[in-house]
């Protein structure tokens, strides 16, 4: 796997790549890295990449107020940047939402969608008593990790896994954990996915304590082409709670698409 640095749009981004064949654009969620995507990246006869969004990991910072359409313009710029031409684009969570608005606003890099317990394409609220708890978990790693184990990952096995993922998470910039929620509650693309034609597959994994099965439901609904897959036994996260889960879900909606 290649581990990698490039300067795209005069920022510094991060980014993992592997294999080769059709292209693959991975996007992370909030409190997130491209490490997220590490155990699915094998699935043979792609190319897959995933960058660290600004903000996020260790790719440079987003100027301004943080905004799902300067992260999803910022993965345009990153695939031009890896010649990734047309891709299957799967976001996870805030990613979701990012992949949707890259998606509608470009829909000539899209082959298809698959979104991972993402947000609705009317946004996500998160409730005012929760900020200052955000704003508590940028400094506090011990909370993070309860939170992620609770309301995130429930079923994490991979120790070691998840305590990379929380020392990536601890590198997000500073605005970002209040301005990602505050950025997911104006987030609404709900008008033009509803113009989207490619294939979409919606995923959620019951046990998510952030995304509800309505939501799930909603972001379906909201697709001409989509459809829903409910996973029983996992929380937010089956890319990392089961990776071979999703990769038998990946392969065969991938087929369905050829």
């Amino acid at each position: 796997m290649e581990n990698a640095m490039a300067m795209i749009g005069g920022r510094a981004t991060h980014y993992i790549a592997a294999g080769s064949g059709e292209p693959v654009v991975w996007i992370h969620g909030n409190t997130g890295s491209c490490r997220w995507f590490e155990r699915v990246m094998d699935i043979p006869g792609y190319r897959h990449l995933a960058p660290d969004l600004p903000n996020f990991g260790r790719s440079a910072s987003l100027e301004g107020v943080p905004d799902i359409a300067a992260y999803a313009e910022a993965v345009r710029a990153f695939m031009s940047a890896l010649g990734a031409g047309k891709a299957i684009i799967v976001g996870h969570s805030l990613g979701g939402a990012v992949a949707m608005a890259l998606a509608t606003a470009h829909p000539e890099l899209a082959k298809a969608l698959i979104l991972v317990d993402s947000c609705a394409p009317t946004g996500l609220k998160t409730p005012e008593t929760h900020y200052p708890i955000l704003e508590m978990m940028r400094t506090n790693k011990a909370l993070l990790a309860q939170a992620f184990r609770g309301g995130v990952m429930p079923t994490m096995k991979d120790e070691a896994l998840f305590q990379a993922l929380v020392d990536d998470a601890m590198l997000m910039a500073a605005p970002a954990w209040s301005g990602n929620a505050r950025a997911l509650e104006r987030f609404d693309r709900a008008a033009a996915c509803g113009k989207f034609a490619a294939p979409v597959l919606v995923v959620r994994g019951e046990k998510d304590a952030i995304i509800t099965e309505a939501m799930a439901r909603e972001t379906a609904a909201a697709f001409p082409a989509a459809r829903l897959e409910l996973l029983d036994g996992v929380g937010h996260a089956v890319l990392v709670e089961d990776p071979d889960r999703f990769k038998k879900l990946f392969v065969e909606f991938a087929a369905s698409i050829r």
